[in-house]
């Protein structure tokens, strides 16, 4: 009787943990989410915005610049009354954990879903549980979900358990990226949202910071004897959120039929030796532990559901008759012998004087690497010869490495290009009057030399990276040092041990890209300065995708400093290396992973950022736009810059680069797209040299001036501001972009704009 009703407000769905996270979110119709792309969690928030767009949600969602600012919206709508979501992945979880003790100390709950995935570097976006080891001193609750029915049921608990009045702490949800995140399973979710409004209750905060009837202080500075007791409410809080489990867990038993614990022991009756691993491996290590049962060999199998509060006394139970324990953690803690839960595990065994087992530790996984049950029969069958008396095992090691030659050296996989081929000698630039003059840009003669970035990488037909990287390139002559952000130019041209670079190449994240460079330019002065070198060399940093968003203030600050370099930014007008999210030099009403079209939303809802502005405004000596459709217009600017950086400060130059995948537009017509977002003045070229702004192509004067329409027609994510329904939003994108137009036009009449 009890199960027929349980099913009968259930029903089942074939979906992937992102996908389920997503569907929670919406069941639970969070207030807001502020949210930043990032591999492999990036399908929580495209989910959650496309079903938005269809009215299946009322979730505020809000672009951030990164994952740090993502946060901090987060906390900001945390402190306002209502309920928030987040997730992100890896180095994005980093990025962030500045802001996690701020909501935690302030007991402001909100759940965090975290598919996790390796830390950098060297980069790698496979899963293993790096990252969400950080966060076990933030004061968060975390648990562990290793498939996505518990994806879907863990939010609703953290919901709930995260509101309780004693506990009032943010909750994450880990699962494995990659693995839980993206493989489908079948599942069930609750087709009437009001069993889940029953069972995690209307949301009542204790403050506001928008009541001004009742005005609040959030985050005031303490002093020592306030702060310590602070710290000792958190404590206070983990401990209520521990006795509470048990019977949130109850709770959701009543309404799901599904029954979770803190500690999930599986086989241990009985078991002499057991192994203790985390998420979707505990699968794996099931079905090890079923093959030695069969054998007659009595292990099990031990993972936690929660791992922040630790469960200690459940575990020193489950343990309590095993003589020997392999610790397998697919994360490690350098230098501390053991991952973090080898440490907890051990101590918690250590503080019963009556525990008698022997536990060691195994690193696996690392990276994404496959554990396969062989392996897992490995580990178990260690454990007996532990057992049975071996003296030779280490109490810590790795599993699953592979030793390499000890005098491997990778191979040159490139021939380094000379001097003098990377010189064309007709190239002359001339300063007067603090303006730049660029004479002998003959193509016949650039045709000699050769590419810097050899054929061989793997990005899509059409492209526009690589032909403008490929143009400007043709205007600097000499040696040059390249450093790449993370993004579509950095990922398709490098993959250890192979490189398409001919030249020296860096690459940092996305938001320290230009610092990065900053320092490899000071330490060059340096060296130079105390002649260790002799070199005569560029810099350039290539940044696009985005990565002036969450790389702005890197970019600002390089800016200010006036570091001798080059920033070039292909504007590919998304976040395309994680699969099209809206950025924000996406264009008004663009559509796009987060920005999705249907009934309640029509695309992107403010207008593209103008990066080249914001740097112009920053003072240095010069600023620069560029297309593929005006070569040697293109390259006139490459040498320029060239000059500038060597001689002056810091260099920006952005190209609009033609994304076809993504755009929804055709391969073969880049050339041709691009000729039209500068024919219809969506695109200007100019440049700003030592402040002076000068028009370097006016379509007007060259009777080419075509309707913006003529752009937006090519672009099939934008095809749809064109219906007459569109109509009115068109005419907000036509009247910003003929702003924009005059006002470059403008400044280019007159010498003091």
């Amino acid at each position: 009787m009890t199960k027929a009703k349980l099913e009968a407000n259930q029903t089942y769905i074939f979906k992937d943990g992102n996908e389920m996270a997503a569907l929670a979110a919406t069941h639970i119709n969070f207030h807001v989410m502020g949210y930043y792309p990032i591999t492999p969690s990036t399908a929580v928030p495209e989910d959650i915005d496309a079903m938005h767009a269809d009215g299946e949600n009322d979730i505020s969602m809000v672009p951030a610049d990164g994952e740090h600012g993502a946060a901090g919206i987060c906390f900001g709508a945390s402190t306002a009354g209502g309920r928030v979501v987040n997730a992100t992945s890896s180095q994005g979880l980093l990025y962030s954990m500045e802001e996690l003790p701020v909501q935690s100390g302030t007991r402001l709950p909100m759940v965090l879903n975290i598919a996790t995935r390796t830390i950098s570097g060297p980069l790698s976006i496979k899963c293993d549980h790096s990252d969400v080891m950080f966060a076990l001193n933030a004061a968060w609750i975390v648990m562990m979900a290793k498939d996505p029915q518990r994806v879907y049921d863990f939010n609703m608990i953290a919901c709930k358990i995260g509101e309780k009045a004693g506990v009032r702490l943010p909750v994450i949800v880990a699962y494995d990226g990659f693995i839980t995140s993206h493989q489908k399973r079948k599942s069930k979710c609750f087709k009437d949202r009001v069993d889940i409004e029953k069972f995690i209750g209307k949301f009542e905060s204790e403050h506001s910071s928008i009541d001004p009837r009742n005005p609040v202080s959030i985050g005031p500075y303490m002093n020592e004897p306030d702060l310590i007791n602070n710290k000792m409410q958190l404590n206070f809080a983990m401990q209520e959120a521990y006795k509470e489990f048990p019977g949130v867990f109850e709770e959701y038993s009543k309404i799901s039929g599904r029954q979770y614990s803190m500690v999930e022991a599986y086989r241990m009756e009985e078991a002499e030796t057991a192994i203790f691993i985390l998420n979707t491996a505990f699968d794996t290590a099931c079905e090890a532990v079923d093959i030695m049962r069969n054998q007659g060999k009595k292990v099990g199998a031990v993972a936690l559901t929660v791992i922040r509060p630790f469960p200690i006394t459940e575990l020193q139970q489950v343990f309590k008759n095993i003589k020997v324990a392999c610790i397998a953690e697919r994360q490690d803690s350098p230098g501390g012998w053991g991952g973090n839960m080898s440490f907890e595990l051990k101590a918690a065994l250590k503080d019963d004087k009556d525990n008698k087992t022997t536990a060691y530790t195994r690193i696996f996984g690392l990276g994404g690497k496959e554990f396969y049950t062989d392996d897992a029969i490995g580990l178990l069958e260690e454990t007996i010869k532990v057992k049975n008396g071996a003296t030779d095992t280490k109490m810590y090691d790795y599993i699953g490495i592979e030793p390499g030659e000890k005098n491997y050296r990778v191979p040159e996989t490139v021939k380094p290009l000379s001097r003098e081929k990377q010189t064309v000698d007709s190239i002359k630039v001339e300063m007067k009057d603090m303006q730049l003059t660029v004479k002998g840009v003959v193509p016949r003669k650039l045709t000699k030399m050769p590419k810097r970035i050899v054929s061989g990488h793997g990005a899509c037909p059409g492209c526009g990276i690589f032909t403008n990287l490929n143009i400007f390139l043709k205007g600097i002559q000499g040696d040059v040092v390249l450093l790449f952000q993370t993004g579509c130019a950095m990922v398709v041209t490098t993959g250890y041990p192979y490189t398409s670079h001919r030249v020296s190449y860096v690459h940092n994240l996305f938001q320290n890209g230009a610092e990065t460079m900053s320092g490899i330019v000071e330490m060059y002065h340096e060296r130079m300065r105390r002649k260790e070198i002799s070199e005569d060399l560029t810099f350039i940093m290539v940044t696009g995708d985005g990565g002036n968003d969450i790389g702005m203030a890197s970019t600002l600050g390089t800016a200010i400093r006036n570091h001798k370099m080059i920033i070039l930014e292909y504007d590919n007008e998304g976040y395309m290396n994680t699969g099209n999210q809206l950025s924000f030099s996406t264009p008004l009403g663009a559509a796009s992973s987060t920005s999705n079209v249907g009934p309640k939303q029509v695309g992107k809802r403010f207008h593209h950022k103008d990066t080249a502005q914001i740097m112009a405004a920053t003072h240095i000596p010069y600023v620069f736009t560029a297309s593929e459709a005006n070569e040697i217009d293109f390259i006139k600017k490459a040498a320029k810059a060239q000059y500038i950086a060597k001689n002056e400060g810091l260099v920006f130059g952005k190209v609009l680069s033609v994304c076809p995948l993504n755009w929804k537009s055709d391969p073969a017509l880049g050339k041709e797209i691009i000729e039209a977002a500068v024919n219809s003045c969506f695109f200007p070229l100019y440049e700003v040299n030592h402040g002076k702004t000068v028009l370097t192509y006016n379509p007007e004067e060259k009777n080419k001036k075509v309707p913006l329409s003529e752009w937006v027609k090519y672009i099939g994510r934008m095809k749809h501001l064109l219906k007459p329904e569109n109509k009115e939003l068109y005419g907000l994108f036509e009247e910003e972009v003929t702003r924009r137009w005059s006002r470059i036009k403008a400044m280019s009449e007159h010498p003091l704009l």
